[in-house]
């Protein structure tokens, strides 16, 4: 693409150090021009690869450079809605680590700047990019395991060890729910196209995070169960069964890390379809698309109404949830 998006980064985080950064800088139609720090020692390994990289020293230095067209938000949770109005008030389009606001009611502000600034704002949730997702939709949507009966997801990690981490610290709006249940959840939802009727939950507190999360819930047309953490052994799967037909998701989440995305579609007789990923790189993608939409006028797949049902959801889980 011709005239690439002027990108910049709020922030040296590690998630963007070692996935968004590299994502924008090898993205069609994207170039990455600038990264804002206080600490000049963590824009080095930015600048390993992008070489050419502008370094601001503080966050509303680079909101104000007018050749930075839109801005990736990679700070701490609580941090969100804050930079990215401020983003949108500069002039800037925004793509924002989820979770995206604390709560789904956050989202309005968000929706009515976009709408008055007519900029592009965006959760950064990647996975609705890969092909992987669209094929496991189209599969549902085309009728190949029959009527969707129930769904079940999984995902976990853990980093108990990592005490100063943001997500073991409540006051940065820390917890497995707020970061890797948005998978689980918003996945369900995106494949289906459904919201839920009613949400049951219980969750494990540890210092004021949720360590463990169990959610159970009734889709209009069919049944739904879950859990996250970030205190038990690495696992990621999501799993969508039918009356005909089951199909299973390996890689769901963090294609090529957890390993290969792969799409098995289970069929009466034992039989098993594989369809395999390998190289797709979903940070990449959603940069590309973002840059799409910005330049052509493309629809973004993933809008803040997207996100806002996703966080109505958790919403939903942490309030009417009951201790383990």
């Amino acid at each position: 693409m011709h005239n690439p998006v002027q990108w910049g980064i709020l922030g040296a985080a590690k998630f963007a150090r070692q996935f968004m950064g590299p994502a924008i800088h090898a993205a069609s139609g994207a170039r990455l021009s600038a990264l804002a720090t206080s600490d000049p020692a963590k824009a080095g390994p930015f600048q390993d690869f992008c070489p050419d990289l502008t370094v601001f020293d503080d966050y509303d230095a680079l909101l104000a450079s007018p050749e930075i067209e839109a801005v990736y938000i990679p700070l701490p949770n609580h941090l969100h809605v804050e930079w990215s109005l401020k983003a949108l008030d500069a002039g800037k389009h925004v793509l924002c680590e989820k979770p995206m606001t604390m709560r789904a009611e956050e989202f309005d502000a968000l929706i009515h700047k976009r709408d008055q600034t007519g900029l592009l704002a965006a959760e950064a949730y990647m996975i609705v990019h890969h092909p992987q997702w669209q094929h496991l939709r189209d599969l549902i949507a085309d009728g190949a395991i029959g009527d969707l009966v129930h769904v079940t997801g999984a995902f976990s990690f853990d980093n108990r060890a990592d005490t100063g981490n943001i997500r073991n610290r409540a006051e940065t709006g820390g917890g497995g729910l707020r970061d890797i249940g948005v998978y689980v959840i918003g996945s369900a939802r995106f494949a289906t196209g459904q919201e839920p009727d009613a949400v049951q939950s219980a969750i494990r507190w540890e210092d004021g995070i949720d360590a463990f999360t169990e959610i159970r819930a009734q889709f209009p047309g069919f049944t739904y169960s879950a859990y996250v953490s970030i205190r038990m052994h690495p696992h990621q799967e999501m799993v969508f069964h039918g009356e005909r037909g089951l199909i299973r998701l390996t890689a769901p989440f963090n294609a090529r890390v957890f390993g290969e995305a792969r799409v098995e579609l289970h069929r009466p007789g034992l039989e098993v379809l594989v369809r395999r990923f390998p190289a797709d790189d979903h940070y990449k993608l959603q940069v590309e698309a973002f840059c799409r939409s910005v330049r052509a006028g493309d629809e973004y797949p993933c809008p803040l109404e997207f996100s806002r049902g996703t966080q109505a959801m958790i919403d939903r889980v942490f309030d009417g949830a009951t201790p383990l």
